[in-house]
């Protein structure tokens, strides 16, 4: 008998309890995220169990009214955001696109289906753009910059809506926290058990949309990431080695290059003129490519030389003539020579 209880699966609200009470502690404590991983590992086992069990059961479907689900039963439309919410918790970066991708999906399907029941009054949030799509719409916008940017009138409504949302999420926080511990007690009628869990997905839509919003802009930062790796392994891609060039003895001419070899035949000689012509048929010479100038302006440039240097010689001899002029005057006048200012 002891066995087949200790055999027996967790209940269903047990699964969903240990779970939403693993976020809950997840999301008060103030340890470091590595330390908590293990939690989060937990409670998500717990609700992923919870999830198939009542997909298992059927026990939404989309061809009945928010009226007929019993209120025992509200809470299980909590399973999908609870899930995203314990998702997110994760850390491991190198699968984080793949989490936050995850998580969003998890928010989408409480969404969907408490508009399925008409719980609340929210728009379902667009879908993501995928690379390409998104890559189609930047070079749109390039050409045209007034596709596909945000109004300003876009973006008033949805800052009104997000305050709004945040004025009811407080709203419904307060009510909640009033009534927990009378539900909790067992002390509280069906009719008070229904509306506390109303509050709580209503209380989870607000989060749901705040998170959404949230993901799809770390998603844009991660794809980025992802692209700069991918860019960056591609530039630095192994190179083809060089073919490296084969050494030789520069030589005058050839007699020296009989003459001064390596001792050995295979370091080949070269002689100067083999090195001026090898080099001025691939025009590596520096004078290559520079314009000269015609026979006559050569000449004129040869003539313009010759006086610059006659001239040079001209004033040495004037300055020589000067500084011999200057030693044979103080030869012949001793130093303060015409000075009577400081005679007394």
């Amino acid at each position: 008998m002891a066995a087949a209880a200790a055999a027996e699966p967790p209940r269903l609200a047990a699964l969903l309890e240990s779970g939403w009470q693993l976020l809950d502690e997840v999301e008060a404590s103030v340890e470091p995220a590595a330390a908590l991983q293990e939690r989060v590992r937990r409670g998500l086992e717990l609700l992923q169990q919870a999830a198939r069990r009542v997909a298992q059961l059927e026990l939404f479907s989309q061809n009945e009214e928010l009226e007929e689900i019993a209120s025992a039963d509200l809470k299980y439309l909590l399973l999908p955001a609870l899930l995203g919410a314990l998702t997110l918790k994760q850390i491991n970066l190198s699968k984080r696109l793949e989490h936050v991708q995850s998580a969003r999906a998890h928010f989408m399907n409480f969404l969907k289906l408490c508009k399925s029941y008409q719980i609340g009054k929210f728009q379902l949030p667009e879908t993501p753009q995928s690379p390409d799509e998104n890559e189609s719409s930047e070079s749109t916008s390039k050409a045209s910059p007034a596709v596909g940017q945000p109004s300003l009138v876009a973006m008033a409504v949805n800052r009104q809506a997000k305050i709004e949302r945040y004025k009811q999420k407080k709203e419904v926080e307060n009510r909640l926290a009033s009534m927990k511990a009378f539900v909790e007690s067992g002390q509280a009628d069906e009719e008070q058990v229904r509306e506390f869990y109303l509050l709580h997905i209503q209380k989870w839509i607000s989060t749901s949309l705040d998170e959404i919003e949230s993901i799809d802009q770390e998603m844009v930062i991660l794809r980025g990431r992802d692209a700069i790796k991918q860019s960056s392994a591609s530039s630095h891609a192994p190179r083809q080695p060089r073919t490296p060039m084969k050494p030789f003895i520069l030589t005058r001419d050839a007699a020296q290059a009989k003459v001064f070899g390596a001792g050995y035949p295979s370091l080949a000689t070269m002689t100067v003129d083999d090195w001026y012509e090898q080099h001025q048929k691939r025009g590596l010479l520096p004078d290559q490519g520079v314009p000269r100038g015609t026979p006559a302006e050569v000449a004129d440039e040869e003539l313009e030389q010759e006086q610059q240097e006659k001239k040079v010689e001209e004033d040495n001899e004037e300055t020589l003539r000067k500084a011999r002029g200057w030693d044979d005057w103080k030869d012949t006048h001793p130093r303060g020579y015409g000075n009577r200012q400081n005679m007394g």
